[in-house]
């Protein structure tokens, strides 16, 4: 495991996982959201964002978490492991929740929290399993599953077995 793409829903746990396997596995970490927005969340340009990615994932190792799916076949065509973090809506609503009681609004580079709740996000999160999942799934069949390992973490017990056997193995 050199170079992993974790995906899921907002608030599924992405980030935590993002930073533990980084730190299991010695590789630089990137959560997506810090490349994609400005302090101030303005959104980089489509194009510019796509090629920061092809950068990110010519190097030798690394662990990129973010859906952001226009530009999910860069990761998923340069990784060796796909984590989807498969979690229910309900726990990914709870996670989306409990980080803005935790953190607050706004932003954190360093450990990839960026909170900023509105309807949109709620709708989002809502919405994901139905909408969302399928297509993130048909891409991990499509650009991953011939060369990578995929990975399926149903919850956060899980996600944290995984990551304590991955340390171990």
């Amino acid at each position: 495991m050199k170079r992993v793409a974790i995906v899921g829903c907002g608030g599924s746990g992405k980030s935590y996982v993002a930073r533990e396997l980084g730190r299991r596995l010695d590789a630089p970490v990137t959560h997506l959201d810090a490349v994609y927005y400005d302090d101030d969340w303005n959104e980089l340009p489509k194009d510019t964002f796509a090629q920061l990615q092809r950068d990110l994932v010519a190097t030798p190792n690394w662990v990129i978490d973010g859906n952001y799916n226009s530009t999910l076949q860069i990761r998923l065509e340069a990784c060796d492991t796909v984590v989807f973090m498969d979690t229910p809506t309900w726990t990914c609503l709870w996670g989306v929740l409990s980080r803005q009681l935790r953190h607050g609004h706004g932003q954190n580079k360093d450990n990839g929290i960026y909170n900023r709740i509105h309807l949109g996000v709620l709708r989002y999160v809502l919405s994901y399993r139905r909408t969302m999942r399928p297509r993130v799934l048909a891409k991990i069949d499509e650009h991953a599953r011939s060369h990578a390992q995929v990975v399926m973490l149903t919850s956060r017990r899980q996600a944290r077995r995984w990551l304590s056997e991955t340390a171990a193995g």
